[in-house]
């Protein structure tokens, strides 16, 4: 690739050495089982913090990935730095990792725009500094068996309005395509554990109930807390178009099981997306 997005992130939120990093996932996939699941894998929801701390809830979600062969991975994140942009992607032809290249698919970026229909802007952005997209890709490096485009989606503004342009746009440019959705999204943030597990599982319900107006206006009614908000409730926009018709959560855990500090925690979860085999 003759121009890569340079990772700001590999040392720090994950190993920056490949062989390091290959064992570190490849030991927390194993870890998990792989869950019975009733349907067709659409989309998951996975957490974006350091591997240290979310990996292993992460890769619950990841092993429902582990048996399919997409051409497309779209990854839906929240953008955490200032930015005048409502939704945004890279302006670089690929993002780098200490496990190789991964080509982002011009193409379908283009037809994501186009599907905006001018209701939105897509912004390309060079070097970000973003670690909610690119954290998730050494996973799917891993677990991905055949080679893959990336679709990359930063979405700033997470309002109803345009987490729902977002998702219906990109359920429109994947309809007949072999893709995948990925979600990425953190959940409360420096509560202390027990007010934060039950702000977390207002979140896991409602993407359980496959709401994502609930999850959009969760933050509104104080009753739950997720950074990526917009992208999980436009993941489930776009995996609704796709044929998906229920969410499954599959692993809970906050930041305080990690450091034994349940002062200030936050909040990881993972959920599968699935469509009915009998369609």
């Amino acid at each position: 690739m003759n121009d890569t997005r340079p990772s700001p992130i590999a040392g720090t939120w994950y190993p920056g050495d490949p062989d390091q990093l290959t064992l570190s996932i490849d030991q927390q996939l194993a870890a998990v089982p792989l869950p019975s699941l009733d349907g067709e894998v659409i989309g998951i929801v996975v957490p974006h913090a350091g591997h240290r701390y979310s990996g292993r809830v992460a890769a619950h979600g990841f092993r429902c990935l582990s048996s399919l062969e997409p051409d497309i991975v779209a990854i839906l994140s929240p953008l955490h730095s200032p930015y005048h942009g409502e939704v945004l992607t890279t302006g670089h032809s690929a993002y780098t990792t200490p496990l190789g290249d991964l080509a982002v698919n011009q193409e379908l970026v283009e037809e994501f725009e186009g599907e905006l229909r001018g209701e939105l802007q897509l912004h390309r952005i060079r070097h970000d500094q973003e670690h909610s997209l690119e954290i998730e890709i050494p996973f799917l490096q891993r677990v991905l068996s055949q080679p893959f485009k990336l679709l990359p989606i930063m979405i700033h503004k997470q309002t109803q309005r345009v987490s729902q342009l977002v998702g219906n746009a990109l359920g429109r440019v994947l309809v007949g395509k072999n893709s995948v959705l990925v979600a990425s999204s953190d959940l409360s943030h420096f509560y202390p554990s027990t007010l934060a597990e039950k702000f977390d599982q207002t979140i896991l319900k409602r993407i359980e109930s496959y709401d994502p107006d609930g999850i959009i206006s969760a933050e509104e009614e104080g009753a739950g807390f997720a950074c990526g908000r917009g992208a999980i409730a436009a993941t489930l926009w776009a995996a609704r178009i796709l044929g998906a018709e229920k969410a499954k959560v599959l692993a809970y855990a906050h930041s305080g099981d990690v450091t034994g500090d349940n002062q200030s925690v936050v909040g990881y979860g993972a959920a599968v997306l699935l469509r009915s085999t009998s369609r």
